[in-house]
């Protein structure tokens, strides 16, 4: 059985964070979608209600992979070595975002040589969304409803009192 991990802080999760976890249940017998409660961000949903999210709207993906949510602290080697994975699922929307992704999975590599990063990009249609322009159009009272499913709208718009 083939264990991956897909963390991100999911603040919101949006349709492009699902097609990755659709890819990935593909290619995996399990993925846990690993929750970041970084104290250094500022989330607009808590860690509980980002979980809550997740769990709504993985129901719906038909892949092979049982796919599973918890939170995480600390180093996400550190939760794949817990978990006994083998793989790091990480996003690639644009050239912009490799060099960062890179450098992140060469350091996983040094911090635990067990584990692989597998990089997979969206379908192209989600290559420019990300959940701070999702928080940014909501902000502004727009439409995000192709961004993201409709239980997601629901909880943002909430949250910026629509």
């Amino acid at each position: 059985m083939k264990t991956a991990i897909y963390p991100g802080t999911f603040d919101p999760i949006t349709n492009g964070h699902l097609d990755i976890i659709d890819r990935a249940s593909r290619l995996f017998d399990n993925i846990i979608i690993t929750v970041a409660r970084n104290p250094a961000k500022s989330p607009l949903l808590s860690a509980e209600e980002r979980v809550f999210l997740i769990e709504q709207v993985i129901a719906d993906i038909e892949g092979n992979a049982a796919l599973t949510v918890e939170m995480f602290d600390g180093l996400i080697v550190d939760f794949a070595r817990k978990r006994k994975a083998t793989a790091i699922i990480r996003g690639l929307r644009a050239i912009s975002d490799f060099e960062y992704e890179l450098q992140m999975a060469l350091v996983n590599r040094r911090l635990f040589s067990e584990v692989s990063t597998v990089f997979l990009m969206p379908h192209e249609k989600y290559t420019y969304l990300n959940s701070t322009i999702v928080k940014e159009v909501a902000s502004f009272g727009g439409d995000i409803s192709n961004f993201v499913p409709p239980v997601v709208e629901m909880m943002i718009k909430k949250k910026y009192g629509g």
